[in-house]
């Protein structure tokens, strides 16, 4: 999806996204820190990214790529905007009545009428073919 006559790229991003860097042969992802540092655009290079907390506001992330030419001449930018959207299995975990968000029984199960943690029923049948 590069340019025509792009030769290398750089990366930034919002405070909200990490963004790593695979590049072919190397093990390990390298962290796009801040702009100025540039990768050769290398057949197989992946960017990944991702969000640790759910957004306050439709499409309030952003990351940018910016392709560069022989000599560091940049050419084109492209971006795409992202929405961190948070999911959250909120359960009656004391089985007291009430679905809480935060109850530190969600992690764990008890059996018995002094028990915790939530009764899941899973219906796996097939009800249509």
């Amino acid at each position: 999806a590069a340019p025509a006559g792009a030769v290398a790229f750089g990366v930034k991003h919002t405070e909200g996204v990490s963004v790593d860097v695979l590049l072919r042969g190397r093990p390990e992802p390298e962290p796009v820190a801040g702009a100025g540092t540039r990768w050769p655009l290398d057949e197989g290079t992946v960017l990944r990214f991702s969000m640790s907390r759910a957004s306050s506001e439709l499409n309030d992330n952003k990351v940018t790529v910016s392709f560069y030419a022989e000599g560091g001449k940049p050419i084109n930018q492209a971006g795409v905007f992202l929405t961190g959207v948070g999911i959250s299995l909120d359960v009656d975990a004391d089985r007291d009545g009430v679905v809480e968000k935060n109850s530190p029984h969600k992690a764990s199960w008890a059996w018995g009428p002094e028990g915790h943690g939530a009764i899941l029923l899973v219906s796996c049948d097939k009800e249509l073919p």
